[in-house]
């Protein structure tokens, strides 16, 4: 799931993307398609912050990631890719 902040506040996209996730983890099970883990990323355009839910827990990441360098932003997204 990927949300866009408004006004360069990520925390109030939070919220957002939490119940985004939540929808696809239901509409999954409805379709009878297993998916452990959602992943959803809150952007400002500059700034990236990612979440997972597994089951009925959310991790957030409080780390702030930049748009440069892209690196750590594409480091996050092969992570989740792997899993």
């Amino acid at each position: 799931m990927l949300v866009e902040a408004k006004k360069e506040d990520l925390k109030p996209a939070l919220g957002q993307c939490l119940a985004e996730m939540v929808a696809a983890q239901r509409f999954n099970a409805i379709e009878g398609q297993l998916v452990q883990t959602v992943y959803g990323v809150v952007t400002s355009g500059t700034v990236r912050r990612f979440l997972q839910l597994t089951e009925r827990v959310v991790s957030i990441d409080l780390t702030d990631y930049p748009l440069l360098p892209v690196d750590n932003v594409l480091g996050v997204l092969v992570w989740m890719l792997r899993l």
